[in-house]
This record gives structure tokens, C-alpha cells and sequence, in this order.
């Protein structure tokens, strides 16, 4: 792999076998992406379940893989996948968060019912934690789980999960009161066709993917459907939101690469005043600030994952810097890039209006810029 976009891969972060992965996971895009684009034309879900099934069947998602994948491994595919198509990166994502609660912390049974068919890309997967008044603060959900039993019976809402009422399978975090706040939650897998579940509302969003509302109204899960022991639903779900925040730097990373590369080849060619807009002055420090943002999110990402792989302890501060400073570096560069594409950039459907609106989320979602800033702070007061 010679191209520029993957001199990082030199860095020492990097072994052989992360430069295989990265070069797959292109090869896999540049060969499959247009194809379902081509066949689903635009139509969200669709895209979503085709991407997965392909994912799928190349043995490219994580439930495909013995053991979870390494955090430098999602870090590289989903940079991969956001710079060719948003949702091919969405769909992967979902995959891995969908599957990991069942890899790090389900018996034997939970993990051969539910992980084949999400490995195979033919179960499209959801893991809802969030509530209207618990996104942030996890330890205020309010969704409860009771002992019927051999059984459990949910009851509550969950909103802004990703694939709601699109998934096969769903975890679910509920409280189950062991102990107050966040040691009394549990983790279940709820299939989309149990008794007592609705997808009740699809969330429509400025970047389309698909969104959903979940209702449980005395819905019976049996107690085998049950993922680790009841009050560790919290410990568990952070494990893998440390696994997975790099990632999301990753992801913002990949649609700050494209939105460069496409300005690169706009400001060498456009022409204005008898010369390119590449060789005017303030066309060169907007160029030379974006640059500079993309090399800097790529080292705090990339030292992130490397650290959550190597450290053996929980990666809060490296992480949070990583998500927190690539998604809003990424914001800059992309509003950089449509400043310099002008009155064309904001047309609908040109590739840097739909980066613009393509990355927002991602200073949002698993933990905002805020609260990413929160848990440097108290990181670095900590260590004082």
C-alpha cells in the first residue's frame, strides 16, 4: 500500500499484520461498496443489511473472528470504511457493538445461539443504552429488569439506538437493582420478535441511518438471554466502549482524509485570478491547518489503541483525548474543505456537503466533546 493515505501504517504502532488488515479491508471497499451502492440506490436499510452481509461473508466482522479483534484493528477498518462510505462504517461498527458484550462476557450457550449469524453479516445487530434523560449519565436509566423466575421482564424505553427497528437482536442494559446507580444494571439479548417489544418511533437524522425508539412492555426474556452476572451490565458495557471510542476518532479520521484528498485535487485544478486556488496564500494555510489536524488525530488515535492493547488496564484518558480531539479536528477540516469547494460544496449530494453532515454525530455519540473533556480533566486532577 503506496498511497499517502496510509503513511501511518509505517508508524510504530503498526505491525505486518495491521498493514494486512488495512489493505484487505481497502480492497474489500474499492471492490464492494459501488456494487451495493449500485443495488440499493439509496435506500438506508437496505444498505445497512447488504454492507453487513458482505462484511459478513468476507469474514471481515468482529462476531466472525475467534476472539475480539484488536482495538488498532477497528481503529484501521473503520477509518477504511468512513472514507469510502459513512454507512459502510456505520454498519461495522454496529456489528462490533452488537457482538461484543456476548464475546467478552456470554456463556457458552448466549454466544452459539446469537454470534454466528451476526458474524455471518445475516443478523444485523444493537446495543441500546441510552434514554431520553440517560445518554451521558448511564447510571440513570431507568428501563428495569425483574426476576419472573427462570425468566426476566423488561420494562421501559430505549431512543437513539443505532439500527432500532432495524436489528435482529438487540443488548439491552436494564437496571435490575442490586445496588443503587450503576452496580445495579444488567445486560440481556432481546430478539426484535420477543413478545412485549416494539420498535415504536424511526428517528430520522441530517446523516440518514437508521434509528429507532424501543418500547418494552412486560417483555420475557428467558434468564439465558442474560449477559454476565445480574449488576455488572455497567462494568461490562464500559469494556466495551473502551474498546470502541478509539474507533470512533478512527471513523472521524477516515471522513477528514477524504474531504483533504478531494480539496487537494479541487484547489490544484480550479483557476481564478490567471493562477490555481492551490497557489494562492490563504489557500495554503487553510491547507497547511488541515494537514496538520489530520497528523495529529491520527497520532492520539492510533496511541490510544495502541495503548488499550498493550496497557492491560481501563484506557479512559488516552481514549477520551483521541475521540475529543479527532472528531473535532475533523469538523475543521471538512468546514476548511466546503469553504474552499464554495457555493458548490453546499449542494446537496457533492461528496463534502455530505462529509459536513456525515461527522457531526460523531462529537455526540459514545461520550460528547464535553464529556470527553470532563473525563480528561478529573484523569489529569486525579494524577496530580
Amino acid at each position: 500500500m503506496t498511497e499517502e493515505r496510509f503513511d501511518h501504517l509505517r508508524w510504530p504502532f503498526f505491525g505486518d499484520t495491521d498493514r494486512t488488515a488495512a489493505a484487505g479491508i481497502e480492497g474489500w471497499a474499492r471492490r464492494e461498496l459501488p456494487r451495493i451502492a449500485s443495488d440499493n440506490q439509496g435506500d438506508v436499510e437496505s444498505m445497512v443489511r447488504s454492507i453487513a452481509a458482505s462484511l459478513g461473508a468476507g469474514g471481515l466482522l468482529p462476531a466472525a473472528q475467534a476472539e475480539l479483534p484488536s482495538c488498532r484493528h477497528l481503529c484501521l477498518v473503520r477509518e477504511v470504511l468512513a472514507y469510502h462510505n459513512p454507512l459502510a462504517d456505520f454498519a461495522f461498527a454496529m456489528q462490533g457493538l452488537g457482538s461484543a458484550p456476548l464475546m467478552l462476557a456470554g456463556d457458552k450457550r448466549v454466544r452459539e445461539r446469537f454470534l454466528p449469524s451476526a458474524g455471518r453479516g445475516e443478523a444485523v445487530t444493537a446495543f441500546a443504552i441510552s434514554e431520553a434523560d440517560a445518554g451521558s449519565d448511564v447510571a440513570a436509566i431507568t428501563t428495569t429488569a425483574r426476576r419472573d423466575g427462570d425468566d426476566w421482564i423488561l420494562n421501559g424505553e430505549k431512543t437513539w439506538i443505532s439500527n432500532g427497528g432495524l436489528a435482529g437482536w438487540y443488548v439491552v442494559l436494564a437496571r435490575t437493582g442490586e445496588a443503587p446507580g450503576s452496580r445495579g444494571l444488567t445486560l440481556f439479548v432481546v430478539e426484535a420478535a420477543a413478545e412485549g417489544f416494539d420498535c415504536v418511533e424511526r428517528i430520522e437524522t441530517m446523516s440518514p441511518h437508521p434509528l429507532g425508539r424501543l418500547r418494552f412492555e412486560n417483555c420475557l426474556i428467558p434468564d439465558v438471554q442474560r449477559i454476565g452476572e445480574p449488576g455488572q451490565g455497567f462494568k461490562i458495557s464500559m469494556r466495551v466502549l473502551d474498546l470502541f471510542r478509539p474507533s470512533v476518532a478512527a471513523a472521524a479520521l477516515g471522513f477528514a482524509r477524504r474531504a483533504f484528498d478531494e480539496v487537494l485535487a479541487h484547489v490544484k485544478a480550479r483557476t481564478l485570478f490567471g493562477t490555481t486556488l492551490g497557489e494562492l496564500q490563504m489557500t495554503q494555510a487553510a491547507i497547511a491547518a488541515m494537514a496538520t489536524d489530520i497528523d495529529a488525530a491520527a497520532l492520539l488515535t492510533y496511541r490510544a489503541a495502541w495503548s488499550n492493547d498493550t496497557s492491560g488496564e481501563r484506557n479512559s484518558l488516552p481514549s477520551a483525548m483521541a475521540k475529543w480531539n479527532a472528531t473535532e479536528s475533523a469538523q475543521r477540516v471538512i468546514d476548511r474543505a466546503l469553504q474552499l469547494f464554495g457555493a458548490r460544496g453546499l449542494v446537496t449530494g457533492h461528496i463534502v456537503e455530505r462529509l459536513y453532515r456525515d461527522v457531526r454525530a460523531l462529537r455526540i455519540y459514545e461520550g460528547s466533546s464535553e464529556i470527553q473533556q470532563l473525563v480528561i480533566a478529573r484523569s489529569v486532577l486525579g494524577r496530580a
